[in-house]
């Protein structure tokens, strides 16, 4: 069985204006130009890398909103690294109709998540679309690099989807993970673990 060429570690951006506004803001024409980082959210991205300075990390990977660029800068800048390269799969999940309106709906698409059916907006992107592209970044990541220590910084359901591929649960149930709070880092594989995600049966081949 092949294994991990890297080890990876996530990263979810710091506190939004968007998280302080209570606003679903997943539309990557609006993402990626508006709705930065907060005082907080910097403060919580230096402070975070502040904490893996010796962890050896060599690469910072992030999606390109504009949250998470931000975070991955300051992230960057922290660690003494060269500027954040963008990978488009770390970006946020889509959320449909519920795009631009109160936070307050993320449990009605959680509670649909469990159950893979959308009664209210087919737009809403699924999990198992979420899990595909966090997967497809780590296998294109696997064949270009070796022996590196690579931070991805992403979005909350991005991050927990991804996860559930490490733990051998249903990607569907990515919220009965410890929430991934904002601007924390956590490992999600080493290097040299065995690249067994396919045990949900979701893909062909293995990374």
């Amino acid at each position: 069985m092949s294994v991990f060429q890297n080890t990876y570690l996530i990263m979810r951006h710091g506190q939004s204006e968007a998280n302080a506004q209570g606003v679903i803001v997943s539309d990557p024409a609006i993402g990626c130009a508006d709705y930065g980082l907060t005082e907080l959210g910097r403060e919580q991205a230096k402070a975070a890398a502040q904490c893996y300075r010796g962890f050896g990390v060599t690469k910072v990977f992030c999606s390109d909103f504009l949250r998470t660029r931000e975070t991955a800068d300051l992230a960057a800048d922290t660690l003494g690294l060269s500027r954040p390269e963008l990978e488009l799969g770390l970006r946020e999940r889509y959320f449909g109709i519920w795009d631009g309106q109160s936070h307050d709906h993320y449990q009605a698409v959680w509670e649909e998540d469990v159950t893979e059916e959308r009664s209210i907006d087919e737009r809403v992107e699924s999990t198992a679309s979420v899990l595909h592209r966090g997967i497809e970044v780590l296998k294109r990541l696997e064949r270009t690099y070796q022996n590196e220590v690579i931070l991805l910084v992403s979005h909350g359901d991005m991050l927990q989807i991804l996860r559930t591929a490490f733990v051998g649960i249903s990607h569907t149930q990515h919220r009965s993970l410890p929430h991934h709070e904002t601007g924390e880092i956590r490992s999600l594989v080493e290097q040299g673990e065995p690249a067994n995600l396919l045990r949900q049966g979701v893909y062909d081949t293995a990374l």
